[in-house]
């Protein structure tokens, strides 16, 4: 048995978004099998599978209202780091002032 030693061995892929919703959707449509996207693609079949299974599950959320509630509460944090950033920034010009600079 061989081992690898060059410096891919242990080192895992990462894929986009937009290429794992474009790989998970060919294999939803049954167009291809998952053999020849496999070919196509040159990603593990229980990592397309995985891709798949995950878009069908993500599915209902766009439906329920999932997607919203997120960027709702994306919009809050974004909102409370601001905020944040303006406290800082009073805190920042207050002891710049009071160290005389």
């Amino acid at each position: 048995m061989r081992m690898r030693t060059d410096s891919v061995a242990g080192k895992r892929k990462k894929y986009s978004a937009e290429f794992k919703a474009k790989v998970a959707l060919e294999a939803i449509r049954g167009e291809a099998t998952i053999a020849e996207l496999v070919v196509k693609h040159g990603v593990h079949p229980t990592v397309i599978n995985t891709w798949k299974r995950q878009a069908i599950e993500g599915m209902a959320g766009v439906f329920s209202g999932k997607a919203e509630a997120q960027a709702a509460e994306k919009e809050g944090e974004i909102e409370k780091l601001h905020a944040k950033i303006g406290q800082l920034l009073v805190e920042r010009d207050f002891l710049a002032r009071a160290s005389g600079r």
